[in-house]
């Protein structure tokens, strides 16, 4: 008779299958759970330490607490700055013109000036 190295009371019991459960507790129809879970999920939106901050176009931007209004304060004067550039901008481009015609203006003065000169110098050597 011979007796097995590795008898059967070294093999483990098989488990029986376990039932599905929902990975969720929450229970929810069609609609809640296409709002809640689905593409369309809104601004980012995160609370800390009492102040809301949403993520818009790659940024944080404070929402509400202490930094919030002061956010939409620095935003506004931002945009009133760029604003002012420009125009400095357009302003400095309109003198450049102006001082360019002006060296041009006051060349063709010079030039007609010394133009007359020799004219009355002629004049007065033909008599």
């Amino acid at each position: 008779m011979q007796m097995p190295l590795f008898g059967n009371k070294f093999s483990p019991k098989k488990t029986p299958p376990r039932r599905a459960q929902s990975l969720s507790n929450l229970h929810l129809d069609a609609t809640q759970s296409r709002t809640e879970f689905g593409l369309d999920y809104g601004p980012i939106k995160v609370n800390l330490g009492g102040s809301e901050v949403a993520f818009e176009n790659g940024i944080w931007i404070p929402e509400s607490g202490a930094g919030g209004a002061s956010h939409k304060e620095v935003s506004r004067l931002r945009k009133q700055s760029q604003q002012l550039q420009e125009e400095n901008n357009l302003l400095k481009f309109k003198i450049d013109i102006l001082l360019d015609m002006l060296a041009e203006t006051s060349a063709m003065s010079h030039f007609h000036e010394n133009e007359l000169k020799q004219l009355r110098e002629m004049k007065s050597k033909k008599r």
